[in-house]
């Protein structure tokens, strides 16, 4: 037989988690992914700035995009196990004190607190807070007989545990529909053209570079499509920067501070210019490469009006997620600030309303949300740099080898289509060795687009028999040969040459 003082703490403990659970989802179905209305969200922003450096370098390593699983998972546990544990203080001093009543007050109060003080949005948090009170209040008034009688001891009958049963079951049904209701509360970020000008022209550019693009079934082109674009962000939650409510700051050591709003910002002239952006903790042949046609204005010309003082050597750019980074002046003269894509308004997981782009740079240096650029006298770290990975300057050279791009035909022969890049440096000559790199081949090239931070796409076809070790290096525009010997990301970021064994 169980002990009775066992089972006693045991279904407190279940009651606790049931509570927690009810005020997490409650709180979900009316906040969504919302950063600003999500109690989860500000709690997995600080695990985040918390996780040492070296934890974060394996787990971008070893789990990579599953990383982000991890710690909203560790987050999302933290805050129902915060708020089972206030529901289950509540019913201890009701236990002691004031009965049923009493706790279902007091832990009204702490979930409200719990829910409300880390986020403001007061609907989510009375949702949750009712959630968790019908939890609490079916436990204590129905489930629990140390709230009906003087006792110390507990020990639940089959009747008892089937009502246990019930409040876990209709507990974990509430929380399901918590979270589809939440879900589609996600924001929607709805297609938005750019004005029909700007519109014309960035097509008639994408049009251009996908022309150039070599055919694939499965492999994109020289354009890859907002949808399909790699997202990487230091948290789970986006922020949801309104364009009528936008400013951007140029501050510090200036002549004189400049701002300007979303509507100052898509007056000006614009430009449309290819930029190829590479995350920097992807693996060597991973899928974090991808190429955007972006419609925005350089930087230059706000850092101008400001008026930077000659003592300046560093300008910190800050994003509304919290992210920041440290450039060189002279970098910004290059840099752009974007608030198209595609054709398209920018879309929230890319920055939107605006986001800096600086040519040549891992994907991680260029800041989504910016909400403003401070101009300093010396140098200083950036986020990730603080974390022991690779700052601002230039990538690595690396020819990609996707499964995508391998096409096996019935009479033998072998297609192989791919993309490769070297930042400013371009692409100069691509090679592909069918017998592990004893013998070298040149692949056929796309011709480059003008901008001057954008991949090329080669091709190479060969009569394949057997097993074949496929290799592919490739030769930026200085002649340098992309290094052999392969590197792990951290904290540079992956190089090496790409193999791949191909049964014909």
């Amino acid at each position: 037989m169980a002990d009775r003082t066992t089972d006693g703490r045991l279904t407190d403990a279940l009651m606790a988690v049931l509570a927690g659970l009810a005020a997490t989802a409650g709180s979900f179905a009316l906040a969504g992914w919302s950063r600003d209305a999500f109690v989860v969200a500000p709690v997995d922003a600080r695990i985040v700035q918390l996780t040492p450096g070296p934890i974060v370098a394996v787990a971008i390593e070893e789990l990579g995009a599953a990383g982000h699983i991890l710690h909203i998972t560790l987050a999302l546990a933290v805050v129902v196990g915060g708020l089972g544990l206030a529901t289950a203080a509540a019913v201890a001093v009701g236990r002691r004190v004031g009965g049923p009543p009493l706790a279902l007050a007091l832990s009204g109060l702490l979930v409200f607190a719990g829910l409300y003080l880390p986020t403001g949005a007061l609907q989510p948090a009375i949702l949750g807070t009712l959630s968790a009170m019908v939890v609490v209040g079916v436990y204590a008034a129905a489930l629990d007989p140390r709230m009906r009688a003087d006792a110390d001891e507990y020990m639940p009958d089959d009747a008892a545990r089937r009502q246990t049963l019930g409040l876990a079951l209709g507990t974990v049904a509430y929380a399901g529909i918590g979270a589809a209701l939440g879900s589609r509360r996600e924001s929607v970020d709805p297609t938005e053209p750019l004005d029909s000008a700007q519109r014309r022209a960035a097509e008639d550019r994408i049009a251009e570079a996908e022309a150039l693009s070599f055919e694939s079934e499965t492999l994109g082109g020289m354009v890859t499509p907002n949808a399909d674009f790699y997202e990487t962000d230091i948290a789970t939650f986006d922020p949801d920067v309104a364009p009528s409510t936008w400013e951007l700051r140029v501050t510090g050591s200036v002549d004189r501070e400049v701002s300007m709003d979303y509507y100052d910002l898509t007056g000006m002239e614009p430009e449309h210019r290819f930029v190829t952006l590479r995350c920097v903790g992807e693996d060597l042949n991973g899928h974090k490469l991808d190429n955007a046609l972006w419609t925005g204005v350089p930087i230059r010309e706000f850092l101008d009006r400001a008026g930077p003082s000659p003592e300046c050597g560093c300008v910190k750019v800050y994003a509304a997620d919290g992210y920041y980074q440290v450039f060189p002046l002279a970098v910004m003269e290059t840099a752009f600030l974007a608030y198209g894509m595609n054709g398209q308004r920018l879309p929230l997981s890319h920055g939107k309303p605006a986001r800096l782009l600086v040519p040549g740079h891992w994907g991680e240096i260029n800041v989504k949300w910016v909400t403003e650029i401070e101009l300093i006298d010396e140098e200083q770290l950036g986020y990730w740099e603080e974390r022991g990975w690779h700052g601002t300057g230039p990538v690595n050279t690396v020819a990609k080898l996707y499964d995508e791009g391998i096409t096996v035909n019935d009479d033998g022969t072998v297609e192989l289509v791919g993309h490769a890049y070297a930042g400013l440096r371009g692409i100069d000559r691509v090679e592909v060795s069918t017998d592990g790199g004893d013998t070298w081949h040149d692949a056929e090239l796309t011709d480059p687009l003008p901008d001057e931070d954008v991949w090329r796409m080669y091709r190479y076809e060969f009569q394949g028999d057997g097993e074949h070790e496929v290799v592919v290096r490739a030769t930026d525009g200085t002649g340098a040969l992309q290094p052999r010997e392969q590197a792990s990301p951290y904290p540079n970021g992956a190089s090496g040459w790409v193999s791949k064994r191909i049964e014909v």
